[in-house]
C-alpha cells in the first residue's frame, strides 16, 4: 500500500517449478485497465559502486513530464518518492520503499513527483521505465535533504553529485 496518491507497488505473479521461476513485470494490458501509463519509450540503468550514493531528488517539468517504472536488479536502495503536485491530496508528502533484487518489487512513479534513491549496498543496480523521452531543457530536482520535505535517508553522510548537491530548497 502506498501513501502518495498514484504511486503503486508492482509486484511479479511468480510460476516456480524446480528450474527456477518465471514472473511478468510488465504488462500492458493490465496497467491500461487500472488507468496507468502505458508508452515507455525509453529504459536506462543506473549503476551505483558504493553503498551510501544517493542520486536525486529528480523530476522532468511540464511539458515534458514523465511516468517512472523503478526495479531494483542488483544490491539495494531506499527509494524515495515526493509528490511534487499542486493540486494533488498528498501534496509535499514523501515516501521511501525498500527495492532489492532479491524481493523484486517495483515502484510505478506518476508525472509530477521527484524520485530518488540511496544505495544500501555496493555495486547497486537500478532498471528505469520511463513514460517520455529525457529532455535536458525540463530536467529539474530539489535539495535530497530539503526541510520542506524532511526526508530521513538511511546513510547520514551520503554520496552526491555536485549537481544534486547545487538544488535549491523547494519554494511552494
Amino acid at each position: 500500500m502506498t501513501e502518495i496518491t498514484g504511486v503503486y507497488m508492482i509486484g511479479i505473479d511468480r510460476r516456480e517449478d524446480n528450474r527456477g521461476f518465471f514472473g511478468r513485470t510488465y504488462c500492458e494490458a493490465e496497467f491500461a485497465e487500472h488507468g496507468l501509463h502505458t508508452s515507455f519509450p525509453q529504459c536506462n540503468i543506473s549503476f551505483n559502486r558504493a553503498r551510501g550514493t544517493l542520486r536525486g531528488m529528480h523530476y522532468q517539468a511540464e511539458p515534458a513530464g514523465e511516468v517512472k517504472i523503478v526495479r531494483c536488479t542488483a544490491g539495494g536502495v531506499f527509494d524515495v518518492i515526493v509528490d511534487l503536485r499542486h493540486d494533488s491530496q498528498t501534496y509535499c508528502r514523501w515516501q521511501a520503499f525498500e527495492l532489492t533484487a532479491a524481493n523484486r518489487l517495483a515502484v510505478y512513479i506518476p508525472d509530477g513527483c521527484a524520485h530518488g534513491f540511496q544505495t544500501l549496498a555496493d555495486n547497486t543496480e537500478l532498471f528505469y521505465m520511463m513514460g517520455a523521452v529525457y529532455s535536458p531543457a525540463h530536467a529539474r530536482g530539489v535539495r535530497w535533504n530539503d526541510p520542506t520535505f524532511g526526508i530521513s535517508w538511511p546513510v547520514a553522510e551520503p554520496l552526491l553529485s555536485e549537481k544534486d548537491r547545487s538544488y535549491s530548497d523547494y519554494s511552494r
